[in-house]
């Protein structure tokens, strides 16, 4: 039995560093939390106080993507052969984690307070929540690039759409009720921010939770992986084939392929692992030939 390996790193599509955009972001976020909680209480706006409990947890959410990011940058050691690529996933599922959390209160809350919605200054949230607008749709664009490649850059990305999205909802209530008077338009505001967080929040978990335990990742088909090794030149199976991500931007996978008149071949090694990058942007591959002489433990299915 023959071990041959090939292995091939991936390139993420995305900029190397959001080092300047968390900065910002996380900067101009802070500045806004204050502003929204500040005047969200002094207005008596619920829908703005939750506005900015929301946006506190993207602060400390853009934290957490950042220093996953920075983390998943270091050189692998004797200790963290695959250097610390996996800190991007777990930063995105604690991510998740605390949008879930922070909706628990500002559900409660918002509930009270539509039975007795107290009077709110219409104005005052008018005014902070079209900042806020201006600000989330700023903060967004500078994460609009890595959105496709990366799942904590597309958390980030789509926390700061969404907030804008949400600021434009409170917006949109502080202009009835200055024109209707209908004091329950702002908690039931509260209570759509709620929902809308929980509804990205899951989806975020959902993916980030899939990678933390190894699942393939979104968008490879592994029976499509599994039929192109099978279609190799003198490949007569595949068995331990394994699809997994190494971080949020970069997709791994071992096989064994049974090659009963196989001979060294770093050509055909090689061959693979660009195909498998081309096709399914697995950029990680580690391929091991089989000459079928004996039977390999590993090749029944349910043997890892």
């Amino acid at each position: 039995m023959s071990h041959d390996r090939q292995h091939d790193h991936g390139h993420s599509h995305a900029p190397t560093s959001f080092g300047a955009a968390f900065a910002i972001a996380t900067a101009l976020n802070i500045g806004l939390v204050a502003a929204e909680l500040a005047f969200g209480y002094q207005s008596n706006s619920i829908a703005l106080v939750s506005d900015g409990v929301h946006n506190l947890s993207d602060v400390f959410g853009l934290l957490l993507a950042w220093g996953g990011s920075w983390l998943a940058t270091r050189r692998p050691s004797a200790t963290h052969t695959y250097g610390y690529r996996r800190a991007s996933i777990l930063a995105a599922l604690g991510n998740a984690a605390l949008l879930l959390v922070a909706t628990g209160g500002l559900i409660v809350e918002a509930a009270q307070r539509l039975s007795s919605a107290p009077s709110v200054a219409s104005g005052t949230v008018l005014w902070v929540a079209s900042v806020a607008i201006v600000i989330n749709m700023g903060t967004a664009s500078l994460f609009l690039r890595g959105r496709a490649y990366d799942l904590n850059i597309r958390g980030a990305f789509l926390h700061m759409a969404g907030d804008a999205a949400v600021s434009l909802g409170v917006v949109a209530a502080a202009l009835l009720i200055g024109c209707t008077g209908w004091l329950w338009l702002d908690p039931a505001v509260g209570v759509a921010v709620a929902v809308l967080i929980i509804w990205n929040g899951w989806g975020l978990m959902r993916e980030a939770l899939n990678l933390a335990l190894d699942a393939v990742p979104a968008g490879v088909d592994p029976a499509a992986v599994e039929d192109y090794l099978s279609s190799l030149p003198g490949v007569t199976d595949v068995h331990d084939l394994h699809i997994w991500g190494m971080s949020t931007t970069e997709t791994a996978l071992t096989a064994h392929l049974v090659r009963p008149s196989a001979e060294p071949d770093d050509k055909f090694l090689i061959e693979i692992a660009h195909e498998l990058e081309a096709r399914f942007a697995i950029g990680h591959a580690t391929i091991q030939i089989e000459r079928g002489d004996s039977e390999c433990r590993l090749a029944p299915a349910h043997i890892v």
